[in-house]
């Protein structure tokens, strides 16, 4: 990939990521997959997580992306209902094609307070059935550059003439940068892709020396062009992440990507004191995708109730119509069977 950067992608879009709570009392900084920002192809979500014992992330499924969790601080433990398991300590690196579908946990590994980002990577349709697989990675097996003040972690994708051995699926790129003050940097993208930064810590100025830096927890979503370039102007450490990839282009419903419909088919046996249940999928169409949108399958793979849109557009009309005009509830109710 060539360091020439002939036309610098502008900062189009940016959303802060605000605390909420997921999975079993965890918080996390939801910035991809939110109300503002449901989808940017071929991202799902992104999450920075926060979680101290005995919450976590009890078992959940994923089917039809790639989850890659890298953690910042502490550890969490991973446990599937393979039996595959092990722990993510600081600076680890856990890519998993979820494929056809996955049924795990992640749970603290140590006292304190764990912090890490995961990020979901859409499948194109070809690749929703494919078996499941890990790419793991210790922190000292990752590779990294530095040079004029600027430090990076390639997760995945090249950057400083490195290249990462993460096989992705969707072609993508993941980069750690950490900016000392004074310095800046000029990262080449591929042109056709989307791409995004991430602010970990510190504050920097993006796509334009002349634009106002953007502080810690900031998302910012990246124009058109060849490349970002970013500076550290201020008196401290500036550490975001730099994350491209390829456009699927295909059409989706975000809740196809959350995984299937969940059913609950008893204990499952050697998942330790987190797992309650299994989980069963019932399978739509061929490709991995489901019509599981109307059983309400939230984010982390649990069910809850909802309504289909148009329905509450619809009780509402009724209801102004109610207060309006006082019609009758017999009458309101025979027009609800004819419709």
């Amino acid at each position: 990939m060539s360091n020439v950067i002939r036309e610098p992608r502008p900062v189009v879009r940016k959303l802060l990521a605000r605390p909420q709570h997921e999975g079993l009392g965890a918080t996390v900084r939801r910035s991809i997959g939110r109300f503002e920002l449901k989808y940017f192809d071929p991202f799902l979500v992104l999450d920075e997580f926060s979680v101290s014992a005995p919450a976590g992330f009890p078992d959940h499924p994923h089917r039809g992306f790639e989850t890659v969790t890298y953690m910042l601080q502490g550890a969490v433990t991973h446990e599937d209902f393979e039996g595959h398991k092990g722990t993510i300590e600081a600076g680890d690196l856990q890519w998993m094609t979820a494929g056809r579908g996955i049924v795990h946990s992640e749970m603290p590994a140590s006292e304190g307070t764990q912090k890490g980002l995961q990020l979901w990577i859409n499948l194109s349709s070809k690749y929703k059935m494919i078996e499941p697989r890990y790419q793991e990675m210790k922190s000292k097996d990752i590779s990294e550059a530095a040079k004029d003040g600027v430090k990076v972690r390639v997760i995945a994708g090249e950057a400083f003439g490195i290249k990462s051995p993460i096989h992705t699926r969707t072609p993508t790129m993941y980069l750690d940068f950490t900016l000392k003050p004074g310095s800046n940097i000029r990262q080449p993208i591929p042109l056709s892709w989307n791409a995004f930064v991430y602010i970990l810590d510190g504050e920097g100025t993006f796509g334009n020396s002349r634009s106002s830096p953007v502080s810690a927890h900031h998302l910012l979503l990246l124009g058109l062009g060849d490349g970002l370039e970013a500076w550290n102007k201020s008196s401290k450490l500036l550490r975001f992440i730099l994350v491209g990839g390829e456009p699927l282009g295909e059409l989706t419903r975000r809740i196809e990507h959350m995984g299937e419909r969940e059913i609950r088919v008893g204990p499952l046996k050697g998942w330790g004191e987190h797992s309650r249940t299994n989980l069963h999928w019932e399978r739509k169409c061929t490709n991995g995708c489901t019509d599981a949108c109307r059983d309400g399958v939230t984010a982390g793979g649990h069910r809850r109730d909802t309504l289909p849109l148009w329905f509450l557009y619809f009780q509402l009309g009724i209801h102004i119509l109610r207060a309006i005009f006082w019609i009758p509830r017999f009458q309101l109710a025979q027009f609800d069977e004819e419709e």
